[in-house]
């Protein structure tokens, strides 16, 4: 009887112990995966870019986390609805500071992840042609005061220079509407707001016809591949710093070292100045999924990867499948980076000792 007793007490004993160094986590978590039975609701922009090369990128990540996604894609003022709701968790297409004003009516629900995934930021502002800026020596906005240059640009025949701007939705057209009414050129320039590709197949055929173009747009960018600032066009600097109510911009409009600045300046004064690619989550989301947020926060790129992107946009990889292979070769080239970012964004979720 004594040694049944004994034998069992040292079994006993080895269970315990077994127990006791046992992993106290789920094998899921173990193996990097905190986002397993979880899905992530992602919102991509309805504008063609190199962001979607960016979103398959985090989307692929995500997936390797152990989450599962699903992606809609919508304008961005319809994504804040839907998010501020709880029917959508995060997009990371938000064009910053551009979309700051429509931020700000639902930041109780919604906040800024990271502080943007371009490194180093990008700029934006009015291009012209460089043939028509060198022959009439156009190096500001506001020369389109002017009536005789002003019609250069006429494309209707009504005398005003047709400026080709931003969809009708995008706060970026109502940026460049303020600054044409702020700089005194409602008499002179037309501010011309529809889809913005349509916009842009238009100033692309005028421009290999030879005719002088005026639009907005911004860098990196398909448009920028395609009409190179410095050699096929000018950035058009404005007369002053001007941004309607609720836009903010601390940096200011003076970006230093701009290719293709007008007349050579050095700063150039751009419409808005720097902006970058912002993510925005909902508070929830970002509480309950560290991991995620890690990621947002970690994952960036330096500009000449985006205008990279934006040149295989630009030579025909318009449709998902194509926009995937470009994301799916980034990573296959940079695979120690993106497994990088994975760990970093799996080890936010480990509890800390």
């Amino acid at each position: 009887m004594r040694t049944k007793l004994k034998s069992w007490t040292k079994l006993a004993s080895g269970v315990a112990l077994t127990l006791m160094l046992a992993p106290a986590i789920p094998s899921a978590f173990a193996q990097g995966q905190p986002g397993a039975g979880k899905t992530v609701r992602f919102a991509q922009s309805d504008s063609l870019g190199a962001n979607y090369v960016q979103d398959y990128i985090l989307l692929a990540a995500l997936e390797k986390l152990g989450y599962k996604t699903t992606v809609k894609n919508l304008g961005i003022a319809t994504f804040f609805q839907a998010a501020a709701q709880g029917d959508l968790d995060v997009s990371s297409d938000i064009n910053w500071p551009q979309r700051e004003p429509a931020f700000k009516q639902v930041e109780q629900q919604l906040t800024l992840v990271g502080d943007g995934s371009i490194i180093g930021g990008g700029i934006n502002g009015y291009v012209i042609d460089k043939k028509t800026a060198d022959a009439h020596k156009i190096t500001n906005f506001e020369q389109l005061k002017d009536p005789k240059i002003a019609a250069l640009f006429d494309t209707d025949g009504d005398g005003k220079a047709n400026l080709h701007n931003c969809d009708p939705g995008w706060s970026c057209g109502d940026v460049v509407d303020f600054q044409i009414e702020k700089f005194g050129l409602t008499d002179t320039v037309r501010s011309v707001r529809a889809k913005y590709e349509a916009l842009m197949a238009d100033v692309f055929a005028r421009a290999r016809r030879g005719e002088p173009v005026l639009y907005y747009t911004w860098s990196p960018s398909w448009v920028v591949d395609g009409l190179v600032p410095g050699k096929d066009v000018v950035w058009l600097p404005i007369p002053y710093d001007a941004l309607p109510s609720g836009v903010s911009n601390s940096g200011g409009h003076l970006v230093k070292g701009v290719v293709g600045c007008a007349g050579g300046q050095d700063p150039c004064r751009m419409t808005v100045g720097s902006w970058n690619w912002r993510t925005v989550a909902s508070r929830k989301f970002v509480q309950e999924n560290p991991s995620a947020k890690k990621l947002f926060e970690v994952a960036k790129w330096p500009i000449e990867t985006w205008a990279s992107w934006e040149g295989a946009i630009n030579k025909g990889a318009k449709n998902n499948r194509d926009i995937k292979k470009v994301a799916d070769t980034w990573i296959e080239q940079n695979q120690k980076v993106f497994d990088g970012w994975v760990a970093e964004a799996a080890a936010a979720s480990r509890p800390s000792n």
